[in-house]
């Protein structure tokens, strides 16, 4: 058969003989389909400003993406901490024009977001040290010691308030509010990346302890007299983990000290405390060190838990 007389092929089942790609009916419908792509659910809106959306593996309320739509042809979107920055078409095809406008746009946007983070994060600094000085020591008698059955430590008190300082680079530079409920809050607009805490003195210490939150470093410091790093979550671990590592002698052992939230996998996430604290370990080639359970606990997540279970005192918030 030759060419001439050969028959035409249908084309291949769910393509077009162009392979072009199906006009979207609308650019607020194209950047929707391309945003689930992301993972991201929302309906967008031709307001021609900057939008904020939640980034899907940030915590509620992270507004760490953004979409523009530039008119009725062209949108853009991003994710700044995944680095995305793509421009939508209703034929899918990328504007080049768009796509400089686009990127343009966001790192303004970004420039400016920077510069606010700034000055929110010395606005709170400022607060930080003026309550630290100003505040008195921390009262053992305050409800959620006496329930963890702690001394204070390090800890001072500013009414009900308790207060952890919380240091980056040696300056104070947030202060973490514990309540008499045991809710716990961080000055606002503060820095709380790779921020960190001490118990005990690191000078001459052979071996220096890792932990979540200051309960859990209390409770190591009470039962070990090691001086225990706090990095306040575990997000925290490997970052301050990886600058102690650098700051401190090859000599002085690091543990990490992990919190293992068990009851997570029954609500279909992730252990996050165990695989952090393994991540930290790893990041620095340290031992790491997690909680061991009473038999038939249910409840105990870290070594606060366990100490005031061992104590008789059940578990604690």
């Amino acid at each position: 058969m030759t060419p001439e007389t050969q028959k035409a092929r249908p084309p291949a089942k769910g393509r077009t003989h162009t392979d072009a790609p199906p006009k979207r009916s609308s650019i607020e419908a194209a950047l929707a389909e391309a945003l689930a792509a992301h993972g991201v659910t929302l309906t967008p809106r031709a307001s021609g400003r900057f939008e904020r959306f939640d980034a899907p593996d940030k915590p509620k309320g992270n507004g760490n993406g953004w979409y523009r739509i530039h008119g009725p042809q062209a949108a853009s979107f991003g994710i700044w901490h995944l680095d995305v920055s793509e421009v939508v078409t209703l034929h899918g095809a990328s504007d080049p024009e768009a796509a400089a406008q686009a990127r343009l746009d966001a790192m303004r946007v970004s420039e400016r977001q920077a510069r606010e983070r700034q000055q929110q994060a010395a606005k709170a600094a400022d607060k930080a040290r003026r309550w630290w000085a100003e505040a008195c020591l921390g009262d053992p008698a305050h409800p959620w010691l006496a329930g963890k059955r702690l001394p204070p430590h390090n800890l001072r008190q500013r009414g009900e308030m308790l207060l952890v300082p919380l240091y980056f680079e040696g300056e104070l530079v947030n202060l973490e509010r514990i309540f008499p409920d045991g809710s716990k809050r961080p000055l606002k607009g503060g820095r709380v990346k790779g921020v960190a805490s001490l118990i005990g003195r690191l000078a001459g210490a052979k071996r220096v302890l890792v932990a979540e939150g200051w309960s859990t470093a209390a409770a190591l410091h009470e039962a070990m007299g090691a001086p225990v790093v706090v990095a306040r979550n575990a997000d925290n671990l490997a970052p301050v983990a990886r600058r102690l590592r650098q700051r401190l002698p090859a000599e002085v052992a690091i543990t990490i000290c992990g919190d293992d939230d068990r009851h997570l996998p029954d609500q279909g996430k992730a252990n996050k405390g165990a695989v952090e604290a393994r991540h930290a370990a790893l990041a620095i080639g340290s031992d790491l060190l997690m909680p061991k359970f009473c038999e038939g606990c249910r409840t105990c997540t870290d070594f606060a838990d366990v100490r005031l279970c061992r104590l008789g005192g059940g578990h604690g918030e």
